[in-house]
């Protein structure tokens, strides 16, 4: 074989192989892979594990932002005994707690042997009412557990993301509506009229109307008529 023809065949091995490694590297980005960012996780004693800590803000919000967020993360208890989550903080604002039904609570309870995902459609949910933070980048987190169960503080840098993508549906949202004192005796009152209606003389007495009414503003104290 002539030099020539070795010299031909050693450059097309030579740009087949950089041709592969090109395409290599096109094909293990993080876009082309679909890998999804990495996020924050923590462990307390033995037992409980949190995973994919994410601080998540509204869908408008980039760049520094300061107003609500919210607190994803799923916790899993190895356990044997149910743990119990009393606070979470993003920087400096404590987060209020809701249940899966949207009440506010005092604490969540991670039952022994399972897990709770924090955040997210029909979820349990961490809420602060402002903090300051930088979208995109990262926010110290910190989870307080107390008996019963395992006791113990931990803390993360978690990432900041915005209420899309991967992340839709995990923003904060606007706590729900507390019924007023004055509200709850305006559905007493309206609840009175058909047992007012059962004796007789109530029904033709404008006066027993009058006696009614003031049944339903003294919630919660027995009433003289009502024997």
């Amino acid at each position: 074989m002539s030099r020539s023809l070795r010299r031909g065949g050693l450059a097309a091995i030579a740009a087949l192989a950089i041709a592969s490694l090109s395409a290599c590297a096109a094909g293990n980005t993080a876009e082309t892979l679909e890998v999804k960012p990495d996020t924050a996780s923590a462990t307390l004693g033995t037992s409980l594990l949190l995973n994919n800590i994410v601080v998540v803000t509204g869908a408008e919000s980039s760049g520094e932002h300061t107003g609500p967020a919210s607190v994803t993360v799923n916790i899993s208890n190895t356990g044997t005994t149910d743990a119990t989550l009393k606070t979470v903080t993003v920087g400096t604002g404590t987060a209020s707690l809701t249940d899966a039904a949207g009440a506010s609570v005092d604490k969540l309870v991670i039952p022994a042997g399972g897990s709770v995902l924090l955040g997210g459609p029909g979820a349990p949910s961490a809420r602060v009412a402002s903090t300051s933070v930088q979208v995109g980048g990262f926010a110290p987190t910190a989870f307080a557990f107390g008996e019963p169960g395992e006791s113990g503080k931990v803390e993360a840098q978690a990432s900041v993301y915005s209420d899309s993508g991967i992340y839709k549906g995990f923003g904060p949202k606007a706590p729900a509506a507390t019924a007023s004192p004055g509200a709850t005796a305006s559905a007493s009152a309206t609840a009175l009229p058909p047992a007012a209606s059962a004796s007789p003389s109530a029904t033709g007495s404008p006066s027993a109307t009058a006696t009614a009414t003031a049944t339903a503003t003294a919630t919660g104290s027995p009433s003289p008529t009502a024997h």
